[in-house]
């Protein structure tokens, strides 16, 4: 069930591609997640936007997930948004934010291995595709991922 995108992107990067199982495993437990957590994204769109997170649908998921459930929603939702990021994902990015802003999930570097990928290859067009990633990879011990080969370089002003 390992795509090409993640094999295609282990050689861009430099690393070696990611174990087939551990690959199978992110999936395992992302779709154990899924079914609530599109639950909770379809009340939230029917919901008021403006209720405080912990008030949604989605707020009493996560308070119902430990460390390793929110990871595997984090990733799934990360999976959602950077796919089908022209839908309406602004719940899905309100869920996105609120994991990534939760420091200690106990992130593994082939869990943000796996997310800078996928990042990488949807390419620019989904905004918020690096905002899970890099609060993880900030939870790693130094040294543990390198990120530059994935993440692209942006720009620099001309003065």
């Amino acid at each position: 069930m390992v795509g090409g995108v993640g094999r295609q992107a282990s050689i861009r990067d430099g690393h070696p591609p990611l174990d087939p199982a551990v690959t199978q495993s992110f999936y395992v437990r992302m779709r154990a997640v899924a079914p609530a957590a599109v639950g909770a994204l379809d009340r939230d769109l029917a919901g008021d936007p403006g209720r405080a997170f912990g008030d949604t649908a989605s707020g009493r998921l996560v308070r119902s997930l430990d460390d390793d459930g929110l990871r595997a929603l984090g990733m799934w939702v990360h999976h959602w948004c950077v796919r089908f990021y022209d839908d309406d994902t602004r719940a899905a990015l309100r869920l996105l934010s609120e994991i990534a802003a939760r420091p200690g999930l106990g992130w593994t570097a082939d869990e943000v291995r796996w997310m800078l990928r996928e990042s990488h290859a949807v390419g620019p067009v989904a905004d918020a595709r690096f905002t899970l990633p890099l609060a993880a990879v900030a939870e790693l011990p130094p040294g543990t991922a390198r990120i530059e080969p994935v993440i692209p370089r942006q720009p620099r002003p001309q003065d």
